[in-house]
């Protein structure tokens, strides 16, 4: 018949443990979110259904005041990132300054 290998795919315990602390800032950035919507509303409601079952996948606790500074940085980072990339964007569809052009 076919072949299969003898051991299926193991999955990679720290992408597991990154992404279930990033998962846990995810949830404290949504339960601020509940008080600005109104937990009567449609979209507060929405949210609060999200959060029951987001948060049986993180302990409460597991998301460090590190992780978040750090959650923070990559942010940032990735924002100015993201801005230059526009700026640049922008200034090429607006045929801005040509290379060789006098100013």
């Amino acid at each position: 018949m076919g072949s299969s290998p003898a051991t299926g795919p193991t999955p990679n315990k720290g992408f597991e443990a990154a992404g279930l602390q990033r998962l846990g800032i995810v949830i404290k950035q949504m339960e601020q979110l509940v008080p600005m919507l109104g937990a009567g509303s449609e979209p507060g409601k929405d949210v609060l259904k999200a959060l029951n079952m987001l948060a049986k996948h993180v302990p409460s606790g597991s998301v460090t005041p590190g992780a978040e500074r750090t959650n923070i940085d990559r942010m940032a980072m990735q924002n100015a990132q993201n801005n230059s990339a526009m700026q640049k964007m922008r200034q090429q569809a607006a045929g801005g300054p040509q290379p060789g052009a006098a100013a």
